[in-house]
């Protein structure tokens, strides 16, 4: 259970901020270079099949469960993040820092779903709101709401660049959208996305995901020409971005460039510093809106996102994840007031607008929820709290990995802490024929990377793909020292 002292902390001076120090960005590429140059250090042979037992003996109602499933559900999952190595965790009850799950088996959570619960699993005061709420009219009516307007008004009181603000279902419909947004207010065509980045999985954008330079690997089952006007540039390349740009001037224009701040990833490959200040330096140049993918980053370091942390005010930022503290529907573009009048709503407008829709958009129950989450972050300055967490958790890790001599990397943006050990998400993919040469390694550091995600599970540590940890408000002193001694006793089967 999370502790109530920490929900109910006052918040702390305004000085501080959610990201207290910003990596040092050329040293941490050459640690991650050296950790893929050299030979992986997965869980010993002889450890892995004792872990892979305590699956066995510990979580039977989850492995059942895991098999039914497969029965109805392709591949036995819903959700990519429910994927865990030897079957998918049923889970039970979830509050604060931790989840149980339906064998009764207890985890440090530092999946946080994905991102989303930045006060922690369950909030109590979120939780009374809806249950207020779904009291009064239900989930959903199809008209206007109040929390429709409370919302909107307290995220463009927030965020830097947002005068506006149009609800939609998830991340991937508001990027949807915020591309459409863009070409509609600059009639041009070119979209320019950051190579390696995760932008939700609508066609235009299933290119250079995850690892940069692979263009259309993943895209199986879309039609060329739906990728036709995506383009992509390796992260921290200033010069190729201006190339892609100039050429394509020559062909009408670029309608907008689309990054994560933090870097692809939120951070797996991190930007320097003062990347998105030369980004948006660019994109005025070449009268090319910048967009702002701030679904991880939008609330999670700080009321005003990562345009606020860095100082740089994109064109229109796109929500989701915090902006409805864990409930459905969480989904969002802001942007200038004048660009942002491009979405107006309404059937039959004569107008130039890029049409948005769904029936669910904007219900009552998720405006709720978000107004409360972030009115209560707000509140309890979660970003900085969760951030500090993440900072201890860093830097235990640290010591781990040198007290053990290990190869591993670890480093934090605030509250989303990376723990690299088999590299997969590095590989040097920057040409076709390097892609080529590192596709069999890639599948063997994939595969160490699922073991270790088990090995984590079964000492009581729900990670992210076994790369990413994200801390939250509920992560007390108490609960970091607790999780240090779990991953130390995992980093003995080393």
């Amino acid at each position: 259970m999370s502790n109530p002292a920490a929900i109910d902390a006052p918040a702390t001076t305004t000085s501080q901020t959610a990201i207290s120090s910003w990596p040092d960005t050329p040293s941490l590429y050459r640690r991650l270079s050296d950790l893929v140059a050299q030979p992986m250090r997965p869980i010993r042979a002889d450890a892995m099949p004792k872990i892979l037992r305590w699956f066995d003996d510990k979580c039977g109602g989850s492995k059942r469960l895991a098999e039914q499933a497969k029965a109805v559900i392709p591949g036995g999952i819903q959700h990519n993040l429910a994927f865990n190595h030897p079957f998918a965790l049923a889970i039970s009850h979830a509050e604060g820092a931790h989840l149980t799950d339906v064998d009764g088996n207890r985890y440090i959570d530092f999946l946080q779903a994905g991102g989303p619960t930045l006060l922690g699993s369950n909030h109590p005061v979120i939780r009374q709101k809806v249950h207020a709420l779904l009291d009064a009219c239900g989930p959903v009516t199809g008209l206007l709401h109040e929390y429709e307007v409370k919302l909107a008004e307290l995220v463009c009181k927030h965020m830097p660049g947002v005068d506006m603000l149009r609800l939609l279902g998830s991340g991937t419909e508001a990027v949807m959208g915020a591309v459409r947004l863009a070409r509609t207010y600059t009639k041009k065509k070119w979209i320019i996305k950051i190579g390696g980045a995760y932008h939700g999985w609508s066609d235009q954008l299933v290119y250079g995901m995850r690892l940069p330079n692979t263009g259309r690997m993943e895209a199986t089952g879309i039609p060329r020409g739906a990728t036709g006007h995506t383009q992509e540039c390796l992260p921290n390349d200033l010069e190729a971005l201006r190339r892609k740009l100039q050429i394509n001037r020559l062909r009408g224009g670029t309608a907008a460039v689309l990054l994560e701040p933090l870097g692809p990833e939120s951070g797996t490959r991190p930007v320097h510093k003062n990347y998105n200040e030369q980004v948006r330096k660019l994109c005025d140049e070449f009268d090319t809106l910048l967009i702002f993918d701030e679904v991880v980053t939008g609330f999670r370091i700080g009321m005003g996102g990562a345009q606020s942390y860095f100082g740089v005010t994109p064109d229109i930022t796109v929500l989701g994840k915090c902006l409805t503290g864990g409930y459905p529907m969480a989904g969002a573009i802001g942007g200038k007031r004048d660009i942002m009048m491009s979405l107006v709503g309404g059937i039959g407008t004569t107008s130039r607008r890029a049409f948005v829709g769904g029936t669910l958009t904007a219900n009552p129950l998720s405006c709720v929820a978000g107004y409360y989450a972030l009115q209560e972050a707000h509140r309890s300055n979660a970003a900085v709290v969760a951030g500090q967490a993440g900072d201890r958790l860093c830097r235990g890790l640290e010591e781990i990995i040198r007290r053990r001599r290990l190869p591993y990397v670890t480093y934090n943006m605030g509250s989303i802490v990376h723990l690299q050990t088999s590299g997969v998400l590095l590989l040097d993919t920057s040409s076709m024929w390097k892609l080529f040469k590192v596709r069999n390694e890639a599948k063997q550091r994939k595969h160490m990377m699922e073991e270790m995600g088990a090995a984590y599970t079964a000492h009581g540590l729900i990670t992210l793909a076994g790369s990413r940890v994200y801390t939250s408000l509920a992560d007390t002193d108490a609960v970091i020292d607790d999780a240090l001694n779990r991953f130390d006793d995992v980093f003995a089967l080393v």
